[in-house]
Formats: structure tokens, sequence, C-alpha cells
């Protein structure tokens, strides 16, 4: 009987900036539930850098996983684990192509930081920077994440409103804390009222970062 695939795998790739073989960094961006590739890039004029290079993967149907990313993992699957996959297959790609992993980024919003912030803390190590915009670490009230590994001084964003519909405050908080406990810089910022969006201190913050990576 033939197995059957994960459900992200073969997806399309976008792709924008520079090619991976002339830049100097890459960013990995992960669109949110029922969005798309084109719209996580469409933040890449804010947040561009010329000698960077922007991958995009798509996930089927627009959706990463079916549930809230607080549900009971085992009711996610295999979206969580099909989607992490993806990122990481992406990192390896990026490195083989000869960019350091401490010049990749991630980038997720909802749904996607979720996934981006899980990936990373499911596969530690010194990256250019994880930018969590709107999302917190993946799993029911009460998971014990895992403490295994080191970050070396990743930094890493938590950026959220207080009221998000989708992300509750307590989540991000906790989520900050265990990433800072795993060696990560955490720069944690709740922004009072804002909603379920990306704002432009959270743009100048990966703008930044951009810069000091691709010189």
């Amino acid at each position: 009987m033939a197995t059957a695939l994960p459900p992200h795998a073969g997806q399309p790739v976008l792709h924008r900036g520079r090619p991976l073989a002339d830049a100097r960094a890459a960013v990995v961006m992960v669109h949110g539930r029922g969005a798309s590739p084109q719209s996580i890039l469409s933040l890449v004029e804010a947040i561009g850098h010329p000698d960077v290079a922007y991958l995009a993967p798509a996930a089927v149907g627009g959706t990463w996983y079916p549930l809230g990313f607080m549900a009971p993992i085992a009711q996610n699957e295999p979206g969580i684990s099909s989607g992490i996959s993806v990122i990481h297959g992406l990192i390896d790609e990026v490195a083989a192509a000869g960019i350091p992993e401490s010049r990749i980024v991630l980038l997720g919003f909802s749904q996607g930081a979720c996934l981006s912030g899980t990936a990373a803390q499911r596969r530690p190590r010194r990256y250019g920077g994880v930018a969590m915009l709107s999302g917190g670490l993946i799993g029911p009230p009460g998971t014990a994440w895992s403490t295994d590994g080191d970050f070396a001084g990743t930094p890493i964003l938590l950026g959220c409103s207080d009221v998000d519909a989708h992300i509750p405050e307590v989540r991000v908080r906790e989520s900050a804390a265990h990433l800072e406990r795993m060696g990560a810089a955490v720069t944690l910022r709740i922004y009072p009222g804002m909603g379920h969006q990306v704002n432009e201190d959270e743009i100048a913050w990966v703008n930044d970062l951009l810069h000091a990576l691709a010189g």
C-alpha cells in the first residue's frame, strides 16, 4: 500500500529578492491561515534589503493545520509536522546554497508565526533571527516544550496585541520565556489594543535585523 505524502510536501515556494547564490542573507516567510505566499511577500517592500533572498512556501488550501494552535497537537496533525518539515527543508536548501544558518531568518504571521517559532524551537541553533508576528509556540494549555538545544543568542521577536482574538497574551509571554530559557535573545512587545495585524514597530525590528545581517 502506498504511503500518503505529507500534505504540504511539493507545494510551490515563491522567491523574491536576490537569488540564493548571490544573497548575503535569506528570510523564510510563512503565511497565515487562509492566506498565501503572495500575502506574506507583500511585506518585502517594507522590510526589503537589496542583498537578501526571500522564500515563501505555500500551505495546501492556504492552511497549515486545521484548528487553533492551542488545540491538542494530534488534532492538528499531520499539518503541523508537515509544515515544520517544509520550513526545515527550506533552511537546509538555503544553507546548501552557501548562506549559513546564522544569516537565515524565519518570519511568520499568525498561524505562520506559530509554525515558524515552533519549527525553530524543535531545531534550535544560532539562526539569523526569528520574527513571530502575532503568534506563540504550538501546543495546548500546560504544554511542556522541550528545552533540548541552544539558540546561542539568536534574536527572536514576539510581537502581539494584548487583545488579539486568536493569540492569547499569556501564551505569547509563555513562549517568550521558554525561548529565552533556550538561549535566545528575546524581544517581547505587547501592543495595547492593536488587534490581529503587523505594525510599523515590528517592521522596523525586522528591517534593522536584516541590515545587521546583510550589511
